[in-house]
């Protein structure tokens, strides 16, 4: 027996950009598009007759803003939402505020480009929307103070001289649908001589680097965008820049790490195995490794690695999660040691890092 569809409504001012995102997630058998609303208003009454499994909500539109519309389906009936963003600096900033009032995830308006870029664009868009109509929805929660405590083979190159003995830990942290939260729970109740850590969170270009410098404001950690050849180091988190792998490398005792652009990796680009099978590679048993919320199977099989290299490996547990996936399928592959809630996950990372 066939599954039901999931049932998508687009709410966006631009009839270019409904008419586009439809035929996108219409390529998908396992969508349907259960209507498009050019504003929020229309958007309600068509939930007053059929509640959608999932909407993508343009901000800025007419009458009334996706951010207003957002909180008022939150407050009234949560259902999975996925801001669908302009690549502009300030729609990176409203998207993440949408992420705090509840939004699953962000996908970038479609545009015409190259083939490649199509077929990218939609993979993505897709697997977005299907792991936002398995999400559990939260509604937002007030800011608490915290006191501050493909394969990759396609992507790695092969090492080619010994490694240098070093005892300096490194974290490197995997993070899909509902990771933004989650890291900054995390993020947020380190202290500022925690080892350094290296994440990849998958999310558009552009929104990377203001996600990154919205968390260096919360948190006692420095937090920034990573670029080629930057150093990690003690009480600072470097995030992978959207559209680009991101590999942790070593040089004697130093770490540093790479961007590399190449194929998607398990759909993605950032993707968390590049990141995972380089430190298992390049920090063995030096490394700790997490794996957060999101749907999928990227991590699993680098994650698996880093534990046949010596790392400790750490999931959060699925009660914590806003999809399931990702850490499931590393439990699956018996590469994870321990599997904890997410208030549990920074101190578990300091415990083993020390």
């Amino acid at each position: 027996m066939s599954r039901p569809k999931i049932r998508v409504l687009i709410v966006d001012d631009s009839a270019v950009v409904r008419q586009t995102l439809s035929e996108v997630l219409s390529s998908d058998p396992d969508i349907e598009i259960m209507g498009t609303a050019a504003d929020p208003f229309v958007a309600a009454e068509r939930i007053k007759d059929e509640v959608p499994d999932v909407i993508t909500l343009d901000i800025e539109m007419p009458r009334m803003d996706g951010l207003t519309f957002l909180q008022k389906i939150m407050a009234q009936h949560p259902i999975p939402v996925v801001i669908c963003s302009s690549l502009a600096e300030e729609g990176a900033e409203s998207a993440l505020r949408a992420l705090e009032y509840g939004a699953v995830d962000i996908i970038t308006k479609p545009r015409l480009g190259s083939k490649q870029f199509i077929e990218e664009s939609e993979i993505t868009i897709c697997q977005i929307v299907k792991a936002a109509a398995g999400a559990r929805v939260h509604t937002i929660q007030p800011r608490r103070a915290v006191e501050p405590k493909l394969t990759a083979d396609a992507i790695l190159s092969p090492a080619t001289h010994a490694m240098v003995e070093t005892t300096e830990k490194v974290v490197v942290i995997g993070a899909s649908t509902g990771g933004t939260e989650a890291l900054k729970t995390v993020l947020e109740t380190l202290p500022s001589d925690t080892p350094g850590i290296v994440i990849v969170q998958h999310m558009p270009e552009l929104f990377t680097r203001a996600f990154a410098n919205r968390l260096n404001t919360m948190c006692s950690i420095t937090v920034k965008e990573a670029e080629s050849n930057d150093t990690v180091l003690r009480g600072r988190a470097l995030i992978a820049p959207g559209n680009h792998h991101l590999l942790l490398k070593r040089s004697g005792a130093r770490y540093y790490v790479d961007l590399k652009e190449g194929p998607l990796v398990c759909r993605h680009r950032p993707s968390v195995d590049v990141l995972f099978r380089s430190a298992a590679r390049y920090a063995g048993r030096n490394a700790v490794g997490v794996i957060l919320t999101g749907m999928g199977d990227d991590g699993a099989r680098g994650m698996l690695e880093m534990k046949q290299a010596g790392a400790t490996t750490i999931a959060q547990d699925e009660a914590t999660c806003v999809v399931f996936g990702m850490p499931n399928e590393a439990i699956k592959r018996g590469a994870v040691d321990k599997v904890m809630p997410l208030d549990a996950v920074a101190g578990a990372i300091l415990t083993q890092a020390r």
